[in-house]
């Protein structure tokens, strides 16, 4: 299971979501299941047990107030992140609560919130969870059993396409009575679908009926969490403020978390602006994207004196892939020869040293960082996963290793030149003149749409190797809304995007990569990819029945990817690189899987850089690039 953290700070913990024999639920099912404080994907034990105080990466006794002030990047429309129209305000997650959330230092293990128990058929044919009773939203309305199921059917029918593809095997939320309620599936064989409904965002019935949930706006909703909206400038800055009240505040799964007393983000219109507005005081905390900068771009008083620290926190987290992503719908890239050509002419080699310090490794699995990514030959189980699908898949699946090609680092590729040019010759490409010329005989231009100013630096020397062999690479910039708008209609050649991925995957491997999600507006099959092949291995890995099998299905999926050159294999570092004032503290002891801001805290005896009054001023704010459409995680 993929959490999508787009929508809220690291460790916010809004999960937004990216499912099986006929239904028999009869009195024996129901004696056999147990109400537990805890589901896990194999039901092994969860790490915490039900009496526990908190988790082990929080501090209990950390002190609350202050603010948290960050940069967004791109402007904003809209306070709904539940549908696929506009672009939802940075952090809008943490207004609401879900029935269950993901503990930190585990693969997938939920622990109740709304609902304060779960229970599990034995047979995985329902998930029944028991809200608690002092659950309200935060106009005092109390949170039901209704408003649970009302969440559900809003989000399959209004809300963003991903919710019909990702609750889709969910035959009937049943509200039982006012405090419980239950869903049951169409199959049994999907073991994670229980902590996926456990990732329901609860939205208030009340609230929603004089409103049309389907058009993003910018009116303040309301929800059940820990903060609430106070301010919002359209498209330049939003406020948030700690609910003192919050129902919620006491409960073990919340202990240590939600310090700060309000959050404030300005939107800037690209990343160095925004680090030099950093640099001066102006915000407090800023995740680098950047290896250049991570490198250079910190000699300052600031960082010598140590009021400005930079930290590498380690990320336990499988990297997935980020690459440069061919848009199979275009005729052009619709042979696997024309795709392994352009994907020889990277330089990786070249550009870690030059551009990025030798900082970043490359990313050669779309599980990589895992033990869940291809190596080598296929093993036995793997082939017996994959040898039903010989003669559907590459014949290079099954009998050979994936390597990418590999340089000595002088920016010299002749070599790789020269099997691109075979390859795209064999494809039926040609030279006339000083041109490449498809099959067509037209000239070979390919669009490369961006949004992020940073990242024309790394295409430049991948457009001079395109160029030697005559291909002509258009890098293409926009702003913020046109990218979107064009990502949304695939009105794109190529593109840079990343697939997360995490310790525990399943459901959103059909938003990445099923032929149902191809032609689906605003899915995450970015790639366009429609091959029965591959939908059968999804297939085969969200049903894996335990945890080796799951580890068997991911390998064979990832040979199946690789082999399909899809996209061009960017790379991966496995920390997180984060600079902030000295007047924020954190737990010594930071989660595996999550930054974990949302443990941090204002020490109280220390002050901002600059006085929180001023530092909205300090620099003027612009537009950018949001994590919702092209993820800030992008490595420069």
């Amino acid at each position: 299971m993929t959490a999508l953290r787009s929508l809220t700070r690291a460790g916010g913990l809004f999960l937004s979501p990216f499912v099986l024999a006929p239904l028999l639920l009869g009195v024996t099912c129901a004696t056999q299941a147990a109400p537990q404080h805890a589901i896990t994907l194999y039901n092994e034990a969860p790490k915490y047990p039900a009496d526990f105080k908190h988790f082990d990466y929080v501090n209990p006794d950390a002190p609350k107030g202050g603010i948290l002030r960050s940069a967004g990047f791109g402007g904003f429309d809209s306070l709904n992140p539940f549908i696929s129209k506009g672009v939802p305000a940075d952090d809008i997650g943490l207004i609401y609560d879900t029935l269950a959330r993901q503990g930190l230092d585990e693969p997938f293990t939920e622990y109740g919130l709304i609902a304060g128990k779960i229970e599990k058929a034995p047979d995985n044919s329902w998930v029944r969870f028991y809200l608690r009773p002092e659950a309200t939203f935060n106009d005092g309305h109390p949170v039901r059993a209704e408003d649970v199921v009302f969440s559900f059917e809003t989000l399959i029918k209004d809300g963003s396409p991903l919710y019909r593809s990702y609750y889709a095997d969910v035959d009937q939320a049943v509200a039982e009575n006012p405090t419980t309620v239950l869903f049951k599936f169409k199959h049994n064989d999907n073991r994670e679908l229980p902590l996926i409904l456990g990732q329901l965002p609860v939205l208030p019935k009340h609230w929603w009926a004089t409103r049309d949930f389907s058009k993003g706006n910018l009116e303040i909703p309301l929800g059940s969490g820990p903060y609430k909206v106070v301010e919002v400038k359209a498209g330049r800055s939003v406020r948030y403020e700690r609910v003192k009240d919050y129902w919620g505040k006491d409960l073990p799964i919340n202990k240590g978390f939600y310090n700060f007393d309000r959050l404030s983000t300005d939107y800037y219109r690209d990343n160095t602006v925004a680090l030099e507005a950093l640099k001066a005081g102006a915000f407090d905390f800023w995740q680098e994207m950047a290896a250049k900068n991570w490198a250079t771009a910190y000699d300052v008083p600031a960082v010598r004196q140590g009021r400005l620290i930079k930290e590498e926190i380690p990320n336990g987290n499988p990297q997935g892939m980020q690459g440069f992503i061919f848009n199979l719908r275009k005729p052009m890239f619709q042979d696997v020869r024309v795709r392994q050509a352009l994907s020889l002419l990277l330089d990786f080699e070249w550009t870690n040293k030059q551009l990025f310090f030798g900082t970043y490794t490359r990313t050669k699995s779309y599980f990589d960082n895992s033990d869940m990514g291809a190596k080598g030959l296929p093993t036995p189980a793997e082939l017996n996963i994959l040898e039903p699908l010989r003669g559907k898949l590459p014949e290079s699946v099954f009998n050979e290793a994936f390597k990418l090609p590999v340089t000595d680092g002088s920016g010299i590729i002749r070599e790789q030149q020269r099997k691109a040019f075979q390859l795209l010759k064999d494809a039926g490409w040609k030279i006339v003149g000083d041109k490449m010329v498809d099959t067509e005989g037209k000239p070979v231009t390919i669009e490369f749409l961006l949004a992020q100013t940073e990242f024309e630096r790394v295409l430049l020397p991948y457009k001079r190797n395109l160029a030697d062999i005559g291909i002509d690479l258009e890098i293409r910039r926009v702003d913020v809304s046109q990218y979107i708008t064009r990502r949304r209609s695939r009105d794109y050649d190529m593109i840079v995007g990343s697939f997360p991925q995490s310790s525990s995957p399943g459901n959103e491997q059909r938003e990445y990569w099923d032929s149902s999600a191809a032609d689906k507006p605003g899915s995450y099959n970015v790639i366009g990819l429609k091959d029965p092949a591959v939908d059968t291995l999804v297939n085969g890995l969200i049903n894996a029945d335990s945890r080796q099998s799951l580890i068997d299905h991911t390998r064979a999926l990832d040979r199946a990817l690789l082999w399909g050159y899809y996209v061009i294999p960017n790379w991966h570092i496995k920390t997180w690189r984060v600079a902030y004032w000295d007047h924020l503290g954190h737990p010594g002891k930071t989660p595996l899987y999550d930054i974990g801001t949302m443990t941090w805290w204002v020490k109280p005896d220390a002050t901002p850089a600059i006085p929180v009054q001023v530092a909205p001023d300090a620099v003027e704010p612009e537009a950018a690039q949001p994590e919702t459409e092209q993820p800030k995680g992008t490595e420069q």
